[in-house]
């Protein structure tokens, strides 16, 4: 069974750092590219970035030169470091197996990240 678990979320002023955390098991997860999806609220859900299996990635335009996704294979973790951040870079934050599609829906409880001064 697929089981992600995302930590490192938090209140953070504007231009304040975090680094969050997606816990991988279930699966082999060094097989996999892994995705951050985030939803504000009130909105709905927005890719943020994905990792392939070879370390490269991508990052929507609304993130790119702020956030920076990584993955530990030893440890089956995936990471997104998050700088700069702004108001509107708050949501909850998740982690997802493989790319997203238009009809994805979370399988986990996220991680809260509220950028407010």
């Amino acid at each position: 069974e697929v089981q992600l678990v995302e930590s490192g979320g938090g209140l953070v002023q504007p231009g304040g750092s975090l680094r969050l955390s997606c816990a991988a098991s279930g699966f082999i997860f060094s097989n996999y590219a892994m995705s951050w999806v985030r939803q504000a609220p009130g909105k709905g859900l927005e890719w943020v970035s994905i990792i392939d299996s070879g370390g490269n990635t991508d990052y929507a335009d609304s993130v790119k030169g702020r956030f920076t996704i990584s993955r530990d294979n030893a440890k089956n973790t995936l990471h997104l470091q998050l700088n700069s951040l702004k108001i509107e870079d708050t949501a909850m934050y998740y982690c997802a197996k493989d790319q997203v599609g238009p009809h994805w829906v979370p399988h986990s409880q996220g991680t809260q990240v509220a950028v407010s001064s």
